[in-house]
């Protein structure tokens, strides 16, 4: 792994936390690298590098119950308004007033929402893994995802606060960040009855070329100082955050957008691809590129680095041109 001892790490106060961040400083636009779960700043390591070494100005927090960022104990405390607040801190502690936003997975959603709630400070935004899914008015989150996939689906398991932590406590972090980034599952992450999900994710007999064991102990390290509940209570939140987005009900994303997937990704194929291909994000999201990876699963900045930073490059000077 290069050494990544050159980066500038930072402890800034926004929104009434703390939050940790990693910058590598180049003269060119701004860009803001958010990661998912269970990950930390570090999830960009390959991207902070090359987009710096391109000239653009790098910072990648770990947000809010991650690493070593504050973590609230409510899961009242992480709904979508409260990680845009941070975000808007961050910006305007680094003097920012439109920047680039790149997200993966649970940061996808935050890069969602900030260019949704306030696309004054947005030029452009690439998500990764997740789509930007329209708010049902009728049905909450979890109550849709009951109905779709069952009690067994990893975000009903979420739901109940100290459940997952006692079921991820059976097994050391090393363990359990292999268990999810090295996940080779291409359906959506039902346990078996009876079973949590953790039991359930299986760690291959080696491991595969676009990730070290030093890089796996890295997270894992930060796990075993921060724990998983900042992780679980982003889930924990979802209903609160679609109850307070009802104003925003039908609400078009209109900053110039970059849709990132892989076609391995957990639940591509079975739910996210008929969306994807469909006219109701395009309605949502009417300025949006989509770029499927072929043999990409779902850490797939880790996974396939080169052809990501690519994307994002090629993204962020399309935009600039226009």
């Amino acid at each position: 792994m290069e050494s990544m001892s050159d980066l500038t790490h930072h402890r800034i106060k926004t929104n009434g936390i703390y939050l940790h961040v990693a910058e590598k400083k180049g003269p060119g636009p701004f860009v803001l690298l958010l990661h998912g779960f269970p990950e930390t700043w570090f999830s960009w390591h390959h991207q902070i590098r090359d987009l710096a070494s391109h000239g653009y100005h790098v910072v990648a927090p770990d947000l809010r119950g991650y690493g070593d960022s504050d973590s609230p104990p409510s899961p009242s405390s992480y709904t979508m308004f409260h990680i845009v607040a941070d975000l808007i801190g961050l910006l305007d502690h680094f003097n920012q007033q439109q920047v680039f936003v790149v997200g993966h997975d649970w940061g996808a959603t935050a890069a969602w929402h900030l260019s949704l709630f306030r696309p004054d400070r947005v030029k452009g935004m690439v998500a990764m893994c997740v789509p930007f899914f329209p708010r049902d008015p009728h049905t909450k989150p979890t109550l849709f995802f009951k109905q779709s996939f069952g009690d067994d689906l990893y975000v009903s398991q979420y739901q109940e606060p100290g459940r997952a932590e006692r079921a991820f406590a059976k097994y050391d972090c090393l363990t359990v960040i292999k268990k999810f980034l090295l996940i080779d599952k291409t359906d959506v992450m039902i346990a078996p009855p009876g079973m949590e999900i953790i039991d359930d994710l299986e760690i291959p007999s080696q491991l595969p070329p676009w990730i070290t064991e030093e890089e796996l102990q890295i997270y894992a390290d930060k796990f075993q100082q921060s724990g998983f509940t900042g992780g679980f209570n982003y889930y924990r939140a979802m209903d609160l955050t679609w109850e307070l987005l009802a104003p925003w009900q039908g609400s078009k994303i209109t900053v110039p957008s970059k849709f990132i997937i892989g076609d391995k990704d957990i639940g591509y194929k079975s739910f996210s691809k008929p969306y994807i291909e469909g006219d109701v994000m395009k309605t949502l999201v009417p300025d949006i590129e989509v770029v499927i990876l072929d043999g990409g699963h779902h850490f797939i900045q880790h996974e396939k680095p080169q052809e990501v930073c690519d994307e994002i490059i090629s993204f962020i000077q399309k935009v600039a041109k226009n």
